[in-house]
């Protein structure tokens, strides 16, 4: 009885086993160690917060000090030589196969854990036993797996829950998620959402939603876009077991408005990837026209105005969704934009608009007269797309 497990199932109630155990790893990883511990979108009931505590001990081993302290100096030096992780400065192949060996390394700089692990457990059971004996868990969860599923399958599914996370978020989540996939927001960092559909990972595959707003519980923005964590989040929070403190919001709009005032200023700060993004989508239509009137216009050489490279440079542009896209391959937007006044135009007024949130020495009042004169200008270009994105603009609540 021993040899064959405690439990005699067909070969696919196993495969039904290990979907259930990684996945309740991955769920506590992005619950409990990134959207509770690290940014404090929500708080957990304490035994919630102690069954993951339990969970991680028994399927990787993590200490949570570590983990959150890697993953904020990931945020705070993020696509620099300091980030933890980026395949930006190490390379994605490096990234996605052994990223776990640059998360252990960063996890045991005591500065890194001095400045960016505060506010995490430090009871008597995390000091005196899954800090200190970090390991133990794992070889407790082999046993049990031995004892349950028998010598073979056992160590199959223990091998199984040992590589979950080093391959899914140490590698896809680190390195795909900041390479491939689609962008909704035009953050700093080259940050992608890998798939709409955020079900294997925990929601952890909406990444570029997530840099835009790091501290909201929720990762999903769009329609079409799904985050399974959320769903369990709010499931939670209607047991009581779970308390939402910060979720994006999209701005309120006030048709009545005619003018800029403070809560403009103050819905365009916070907002700023939205509203970018929103320019993006404005204006795409009209610069791609005009683009495309370009490439087919000649120079005195004979040449396109616009060459193949540039047309690609430009589109590639536009399906990133950013407009300082300095993580990736630079793309000579200014040399494209001068070919064109329209262009010009476009590019110009969206790095004034850009300019008006990094102006901190800027009292309110400044700040809505030069969003004024933005919006003077925008109506003054006779490009209807920016007319009508001012428009809006200005009726921000």
């Amino acid at each position: 009885m021993f040899y064959s497990g405690l439990l005699n199932l067909p070969w696919w109630g196993y495969v039904l086993i290990v979907l259930a155990l990684t996945h309740i790893t991955i769920i506590t990883v992005t619950i409990y160690l990134h959207r509770h511990q690290t940014h404090r979108a929500l708080d957990l009931h304490p035994a919630i917060s102690h069954f993951c505590r339990v969970w991680l001990w028994l399927t990787t081993g993590m200490i949570t000090r570590e983990w959150v302290a890697v993953h904020r100096k990931h945020h705070a030096k993020v696509e620099t030589a300091e980030d933890p992780h980026s395949p930006q400065v190490y390379g994605i192949g490096r990234v996605l196969l052994s990223g776990v060996f640059l998360y252990v390394k960063e996890a045991h700089d005591l500065e890194t854990l001095d400045k960016y692990g505060r506010g995490t457990p430090n009871d008597w059971m995390e000091r005196n036993l899954y800090s200190r004996f970090p390991k133990s868990g794992v070889v407790v969860m082999a046993l049990i797996n031995l004892l349950l599923f028998g010598p073979l399958a056992g160590l199959v599914i223990f091998a199984v829950q040992m590589m979950w996370i080093p391959f899914w978020a140490a590698g896809v989540i680190n390195g795909g998620g900041h390479y491939w996939g689609y962008r909704n927001f035009p953050v700093e960092d080259a940050s992608t959402n890998i798939v709409p559909w955020g079900i294997l990972i925990g929601g952890e595959e909406l990444h570029n939603n997530h840099h835009a707003y790091a501290r909201s519980a929720k990762f999903s923005s769009r329609r079409f876009e799904f985050d399974i964590g959320w769903v369990y989040i709010r499931a939670m929070e209607m047991l009581g077991l779970a308390k939402v403190r910060h979720v994006a919001t999209m701005p309120s709009i006030d048709p009545e408005k005619k003018t800029c005032d403070s809560k403009t200023i103050e819905a365009l700060v916070q907002n700023r990837y939205y509203i970018l993004a929103r320019y993006t989508r404005a204006v795409r239509d009209v610069c791609m026209t005009e683009v495309l009137k370009l490439r087919q216009r000649t120079g005195d050489d004979g040449k396109p105005a616009l060459d193949s490279r540039s047309l690609w440079d430009f589109r590639r542009w536009f399906h990133f969704n950013t407009w300082n896209l300095k993580a990736r391959q630079r793309i000579d937007l200014e040399s494209i934009m001068k070919k064109d006044p329209l262009l010009q135009t476009v590019y110009s007024m969206q790095h004034d608009l850009s300019r008006l949130w990094a102006r901190s020495t800027a009292s309110t009042d400044q700040l809505v007269d030069q969003l004024r004169d933005w919006c003077r200008r925008a109506e003054a270009s006779g490009i209807e797309p920016l007319r009508q994105f001012s428009r809006d603009l200005v009726q921000l609540a």
